[in-house]
């Protein structure tokens, strides 16, 4: 059992038995929905990643807390007019049944959102840029440097000095020059 999966365990059993029965509930109808998804303790609650957030649940004194993360909400407003919400929430009081099909369709659409968004991510143009952190690719680009040929109009320390590259990247860089035939503009 992961560290998670305990923590969350240990959260649910925190609460009376008949409330541990609705979150271990509706924890399972998200695991059916997003079994790829990783389970977290995050703000102090339950919650799924995939690419990101999806949802998170929280039990409270009278009622489940269920956050699907903004969009979540909005896309169903209609579905959820019978509960309290808001911009972030919905609630779902205990002396009623949860809609377990509507948090299923939720998990779905915050799921398809999550893959979309990953999906569409900015990949690099170039190869060397792939090696780098995310800060030094972005130091690079936003200095127009997306080609190794671009790079070589630099020195070492001309990209040192580029907010977001550190000395750890110089010789991924200078590995990326040498296996096109390229260096470093010298001094």
């Amino acid at each position: 059992m992961s560290k998670a999966q305990n923590e969350i365990d240990q959260y649910i059993s925190r609460f009376p038995d008949e409330v541990q029965v609705k979150l271990q509930a509706i924890r399972e109808t998200i695991k059916k929905a997003a079994p790829e998804a990783d389970e977290v303790i995050s703000y102090g609650m339950p919650g799924y990643k995939l690419h990101g957030a999806l949802v998170y649940f929280a039990g409270n004194k009278h009622h489940i807390g269920f956050y699907p993360v903004p969009f979540g909400i909005k896309a169903f407003e209609k579905e959820l007019s019978p509960y309290k919400s808001a911009k972030a929430t919905a609630q779902f009081p205990y002396n009623k049944p949860i809609p377990f099909d509507l948090v299923t369709k939720i998990v779905q659409f915050r799921m398809k959102e999550n893959l979309e968004k990953a999906a569409t991510k900015k990949k690099p143009q170039d190869a060397f840029l792939s090696a780098l952190s995310a800060p030094a690719r972005r130091a690079l680009e936003a200095n127009g440097v997306t080609r190794l040929q671009q790079l070589t109009k630099f020195s070492e320390q001309e990209i040192l000095n580029f907010h977001g590259i550190g000395p750890s990247s110089i010789p991924k860089l200078r590995k990326a020059l040498q296996g096109a035939g390229l260096d470093f503009r010298k001094n």
